[in-house]
């Protein structure tokens, strides 16, 4: 242990965070939390950032946390502070974001009284949180701390919550801060099985039409680079869910794409065609997968995870690997290497061109032309205008947006694309790009958003100004909210209810411009590139309002409960597929 110092609550929580090389946190103050920010004032090396909403504080930490692979930090008061911190930690549970929020709670003797500002947020998070902590003992303290942390990032990462209450934070302790934790009951695994990664590798090493199905627990794991080996080596193809874009680069010749509701075709068709289906740290979401009982129905399966609850969960795993993702891919490329010198070879190069050619056959298309500009459009010259630099991360928010980020921005470096899946939190854009600023500022941080997501947390461009964490906001506005009018033209008889939003109000460069930000607005695609151009290059916080087409549908889209290959795909004018 660290020596021994008298000192209050409120300020071992700041050096419990210093010890853990935290540099940056978010949040706001309120009655409950008064004595930690009282610590923060009397001085720390952690920067606070002052969020507007604490929905965007949580956000901004899980921005933090996916742009830099540390654990995200978020403060909020008792009652609706902390409140307003569940749908943050809802969607750090959901992706698997180490996160750890510190809340503040009434005095001890009030809890269970209905006192201002009480609430039981132990409780309420409970099935979102890998553990909580409502602190009884201010001696505690450091090793609650100490455990908060190590229960965040080891195993499957994800969010942990500590309440304080006010009197704990004012009482006195000697502060140590415990070099380990005991935690009796929590044990992640730490390796692998070498038999089950032996047979992994030669499940690989013998099939013809094997795929790698990646998700966000590479990057989670760190285990990027060794997926890039082990799909060099034996010539695999790669598709990577929405959470675990970026895990591999996106312009190699083995990526092939997104699967799932609105991946490409020949992404889809090559998942469900593959005769071996290797899973990395992707958990057969529904959004994914379509009909379960359909999804690869030819494949066999082999699930790498962390965490030993996703093998067998949705689909039957015929090589279960548990354990750390980057050890296991390790192993699986030095198994193959084994076997390559006893003359194995990899037969993957027909598989390889055959779906190159359904990657031909069915490209992304759009109809181009018409009265508005196509949001398609905005994408691609985004793309254009970003393709030549490894500095430039993603965030988005949740939607059409979202579907067209994914489908034509091509992210080369980890960590690059920041955005919600599981729980597809709209209003997550905006603040996630600030967190993200945060932890990497020599990087260009573009919020892809829409009109509907951009409303819900608007007022965090105002801590992006005041805080000098500048982001470059590109609002695909269509003035509806898109995706649920898309779902009711198709499912609903077009009947549009309660989604139409307006291109004009607010008045989003003006809007901009009243937070301190750069405003533009963009209704010609003639406009578009200097627009972007401009506001990539300014140096503050930009906004730039693309008036969309808002009747343009995100294709392909399989259709809840239906099988991945039988997806709705656009239609051009004359009603002929493309």
């Amino acid at each position: 242990m660290s020596g021994s110092k008298k000192m209050l609550g409120a300020d071992a929580v700041l050096r419990s965070l210093e010890v853990e090389g935290v540099e940056t946190v978010f949040g706001i103050p309120g009655g409950a939390v008064l004595p930690i920010y009282d610590a923060f004032a009397r001085g720390s090396t952690v920067r606070h950032v002052l969020a507007r909403h604490e929905q965007g504080a949580g956000h901004m930490a899980q921005g933090l946390a996916r742009a830099s692979g540390k654990v995200g930090v978020a403060f909020a008061t008792s009652g609706p502070g902390a409140t307003n911190l569940v749908t943050p930690i809802a969607d750090a549970w959901m992706d698997s974001t180490p996160l750890v929020c510190v809340t503040g709670q009434v005095r001890s003797h009030l809890i269970g009284t209905d006192a201002f500002q009480e609430c039981d947020i132990t409780g309420v998070t409970m099935p979102i949180v890998k553990h909580s902590w409502l602190v009884q003992d201010v001696e505690e303290l450091p090793s609650i701390m100490k455990a908060a942390f190590h229960v965040a990032r080891t195993g499957r990462c994800g969010p942990v919550l500590v309440d304080i209450p006010r009197d704990i934070q004012e009482a006195e302790l000697s502060f140590k801060y415990p070099d380990s934790v005991d935690l009796p009951g929590w044990k992640p695994p730490t390796k692998a099985h070498p038999r089950q990664i032996r047979e992994a590798a030669s499940r690989i090493a013998n099939a013809d039409k094997p795929m790698l199905y990646v998700g966000g627990g590479t990057l989670n794991g760190d285990a990027m680079a060794e997926l890039l080996e082990l799909a060099e080596l034996w010539r695999l193809p790669v598709v990577t869910t929405l959470m675990g874009k970026s895990a591999f680069p996106e312009t190699h010749e083995l990526f092939m794409g997104w699967p799932g509701m609105h991946g490409p075709k020949w992404s889809n068709y090559a998942t469900n065609k593959c005769d071996l289906l290797v899973a990395v740290g992707s958990r057969f979401d529904d959004r994914v997968t379509g009909k379960l009982s359909a999804f690869a129905p030819g494949a066999d399966v082999i699930h790498l995870d962390i965490d030993s609850a996703e093998i067998g969960k949705l689909r039957h795993a015929d090589v279960p690997v548990v354990g750390p993702l980057k050890q296991i891919l390790h192993g699986i490329t030095a198994e193959l290497r084994k076997l390559h010198a006893t003359g194995a070879r990899t037969k993957t190069e027909p598989w390889l061109r055959q779906i190159a050619e359904w990657r031909e056959e069915f490209p992304l298309r759009y109809a181009k032309g018409g009265d508005f500009m196509k949001p398609q459009t905005v994408l691609e010259t985004l793309q254009a205008l970003t393709a030549d630099r490894d500095d430039v991360i993603f965030s988005t928010g949740v939607g059409q947006h979202q579907m067209w980020a994914m489908q034509y921005l091509l992210c080369n470096q980890p960590r690059t694309f920041i955005t919600s899946g599981g729980l597809g939190t709209m209003g997550f854009g905006i603040p996630s790009a600030i967190g993200a600023k945060a932890a990497r500022p020599d990087a260009t941080v573009v919020c892809v958003d829409g009109d509907g997501c951009f409303q819900m947390t608007c007022q965090e461009l105002a801590t992006a100004t005041l805080e000098q964490l500048p982001i470059v906001v590109v609002l695909v506005n269509n003035g509806y909210l898109g995706m649920v009018q898309q779902w009711q033209s198709l499912f609903f008889e077009d009947r549009l209810s309660q989604v139409h939003l307006t291109h004009q109000v607010p008045d989003y460069q003006a809007l901009a411009e009243a937070y301190g930000a750069a405003g533009f607005t963009v209704t010609s695609e003639g406009d578009l590139e200097g627009a972007l151009a401009e506001a990539l290059t300014c140096g503050r916080t930009a906004v730039v309002d693309c008036r969309v087409d808002p009747r343009e549908g995100v294709f392909p889209m399989i259709p809840t409960g239906a099988a991945a290959i039988d997806m709705l795909e656009f239609q051009d004018p004359q009603g002929a597929m493309a």
